[in-house]
């Protein structure tokens, strides 16, 4: 059996928070023999995906197909313009129930082609773990057939599962608390073209001699938009809270970690004056207030998550507060190349959580799409 210790991180995610969850429609089906043959080669490689979660550890027995596959076969075309115009009845219609161990894969064949929808806990691993993982499946689909040396796929697949490598942690006796289901919400859409948002970067750097980034703007976008969908026009602070990937600064995590490589960053505004900010003052406001990240900068946070579960502050033991403020992820960058299971890359993404009060920056072409929930 194999285990390990969830980290200061993980355990904002120990009562099922923020499931990781997509559709990939693919027009072409896959093998699904070699998928399956796949899933069952990697499993001893990233066994925190199909392990179970009980008192702060994460346990590996062995891999049995049915706890994490299933398929289904759907006698009719799937409609892709369809699918895409109508978000909320995607998500009802394809979302998974919550998930009994941390992870599992439903196959959905259409007269039209397939979709892949992969549900990951969010304690198992975030956005850059559940990529990197989809990644390796996709490749060991398209190699199942052919014998390859141990050494080879260690070298090439082989991630990093040492969770608690910068502090020791052991996470016990602490009652997260529940979670919400089934909150209504509305979702929409905003595009952004790309050269808008090149203009803006080049505007700021010429006006206000500062060099802001293409997340900077579409954040500061979202936040504006969504602190005036919740009504945020009072002296009351509105936090602005961003996920930040710190396996580039932290060299003992590097591109092979696989677990929760984040910092929540939190930016507080006033909700009156977010009303009347330009979207380039708010972009501004974003970064100056990006924390530098090291490896003392990244302890220190792990610590403060440490006080917070030592005190049992429960009600905040969470990436964020949705009474409060909001959240933006970045997803424009998916590896939509490194998705492909043998027949190309996957014709349409569409992510399935989707969390009140937050936007998800997207990419669509020449443009970026912003997709609200409020």
């Amino acid at each position: 059996m194999k285990r390990a210790n969830i980290s200061q991180v993980d355990a904002l995610f120990s009562n099922g928070r923020y499931p990781i969850e997509f559709l990939f429609y693919y027009r072409q089906a896959v093998s699904l023999k070699s998928l399956r043959l796949a899933l069952r080669k990697i499993s001893s490689l990233f066994w925190p995906v199909f392990s179970d979660y009980r008192n702060g550890l994460i346990s590996f027995d062995d891999y049995h197909e049915d706890d994490f596959y299933a398929e289904e076969d759907v006698r009719q075309m799937l409609s892709v313009s369809e699918i895409q115009e109508n978000p909320s009845e995607v998500r009802s219609r394809f979302r998974r129930p919550d998930l009994k161990k941390l992870f599992f894969l439903k196959v959905v064949r259409f007269e039209n082609g397939m979709a892949l929808i992969p549900k990951l806990s969010h304690m198992a691993g975030d956005g850059y773990s559940y990529f990197f993982f989809l990644s390796r499946l996709a490749l060991a689909t398209r190699r199942a057939r052919v014998p390859l040396p141990s050494s080879w796929a260690g070298f090439f697949m082989k991630p990093r599962h040492r969770r608690t490598i910068l502090k020791d942690f052991l996470f016990q006796g602490v009652q997260s608390e529940p979670v919400v289901q089934n909150e209504h919400f509305t979702v929409e859409f905003d595009e952004i073209s790309r050269d808008e948002v090149k203009s803006m970067i080049e505007h700021i750097a010429s006006v206000d001699r500062v060099r802001v980034s293409t997340n900077d703007v579409l954040t500061a976008m979202a936040v504006k938009k969504l602190a005036g969908k919740q009504g945020e026009h009072s002296d009351e602070p509105y936090h602005l809270t961003m996920p930040i990937d710190v396996r580039r600064q932290i060299k003992e995590y590097g591109p092979r970690f696989f677990g929760n490589g984040l910092l929540f960053h939190t930016v507080k505004f006033n909700g009156q004056k977010l009303e009347s900010s330009a979207t380039r003052e708010i972009a501004l406001d974003i970064r100056r207030s990006m924390p530098a990240i090291s490896k003392e900068a990244y302890i220190n946070y792990l610590e403060a998550l440490e006080g917070t579960i030592i005190q049992k502050k429960t009600d905040k033991l969470r990436p964020f507060d949705p009474s409060r403020g909001c959240l933006v992820t970045n997803l424009s960058k998916l590896p939509t190349d490194q998705l492909d299971f043998g027949t190309g890359r996957p014709e349409l993404i569409i992510p399935l959580s989707i969390e009140k009060n937050s936007t998800a920056l997207l990419a669509k072409g020449g443009s970026f799409v912003l997709r609200y929930a409020y």
